[in-house]
């Protein structure tokens, strides 16, 4: 049994702990040998891996492979062949030929590695933007105008600031316990979001028109049946949809619109699920709060109409990409290959 990995810069690029987790796996079960290309290497995985002939198992990471390289792998019977970032599995040639050599292939079942990741990281943007963690953090740094809780006269009214209530009235506010968290999705991210606030306390239901039933269990939310209802009622409104032809602005103007005043909105998936120009509006109209780490346009420019906002907390498209999320995308595919 002879196993090698092979290597792109590129890879790592993406993925920048995943493949150091594939070689920890595969030498507590045995040996491995790994090739680790030079950037900008055009070379192919057969030219890189001395007397192919032998190896039994392959997993090629975003390296140049042919179907002349597969055939020149000829005791080969597992295989992880990443072709590029946006691709998991390898051209449709190669998958042509790894079914005519009868060699087991892998990938990824779903994008399930990041789900915990992203899920935590939209759980932490709906407490900062219910808070303005980040905001008072900013204006602590220039000013001691944050510590002061008086009302602008001095006088204490109802339902104004006071000792040590420095949220903003205007927007959802205080704790997700009680809130109602509705969000459009049931899938990987959403799922593990929807129980994570549920457990917090929240009044939670979901619209996915593509979730199995059981997606819903899961989630420990409501199953709403029509995406215009679940928008009525929203104190949090979380789109959770991967983007895709059918999902693209989902969630359209007129939901957007039908979102009640102060809404916190959650954007950590794709933002192009939802009309942007409308969200926007409301946003700038000091109608709803956004809690956004994706973006219709990325890079924000400096100059952005988003960026430093009293009802924004922004950041840079990061949610997924944690060191456990770079293991869980090597267990994934490391779990499949058969145990000797």
């Amino acid at each position: 049994m002879r196993t090698v990995m092979v290597i792109h810069p590129e890879f790592d690029r993406s993925w920048p702990f995943a493949a150091v987790r594939f070689e920890q796996l595969f030498r507590q079960s045995g040996e491995l040998e790994v090739i680790r290309l030079e950037t900008g290497s055009a070379s192919r995985v057969g030219d890189v891996v001395r007397h192919p002939e032998t190896v039994t198992r392959l997993i090629s990471l975003q390296v140049e492979i042919t179907r002349e390289c597969v055939l020149r792998f000829s005791a080969l019977e597992e295989a992880v062949i990443e072709s590029t970032y946006q691709s998991a599995e390898p051209p449709s040639e190669i998958i042509e030929t790894l079914r005519e050599q009868n060699i087991q292939w892998y990938t990824q079942p779903t994008e399930g590695f990041w789900g915990q990741s992203v899920a935590e990281f939209a759980l932490a943007l709906t407490l900062c933007g219910l808070r303005r963690i980040p905001q008072t953090h900013h204006e602590m740094i220039s000013s001691l105008d944050p510590w002061n809780y008086d009302s602008p006269d001095g006088v204490g009214r109802p339902g104004s600031r006071g000792f040590q209530f420095g949220d903003d009235s205007r927007f959802a506010n205080g704790t997700i316990e009680g809130k109602r968290v509705r969000i459009v999705g049931a899938g990987n991210v959403a799922s593990r979001y929807a129980s994570f606030v549920r457990m917090l306390g929240a009044d939670v239901a979901a619209w996915d028109p593509y979730a199995a039933e059981p997606c819903f269990h899961r989630a420990g939310a409501r199953k709403e049946w029509h995406l215009d209802s679940l928008v009525l009622d929203a104190d949090i409104f979380a789109p959770m949809l991967p983007l895709t032809p059918q999902t693209r602005e989902i969630v359209t103007a007129d939901h957007i619109r039908s979102l009640p005043k102060g809404t916190l909105v959650v954007l950590a998936t794709r933002a192009e699920i939802c009309d942007m120009k409308e969200l926007r509006r409301r946003v700038l109209a000091d109608e709803i709060s956004l809690a956004a780490d994706v973006f219709d346009i990325e890079p924000l420019p400096l100059n952005d109409s988003l960026l430093g906002r009293h009802n924004v907390v922004h950041t840079p498209h990061n949610a997924g990409r944690t060191k456990e999320a770079n293991y869980r995308y090597a267990e994934n595919l490391y779990l499949q290959f058969r145990k000797l």
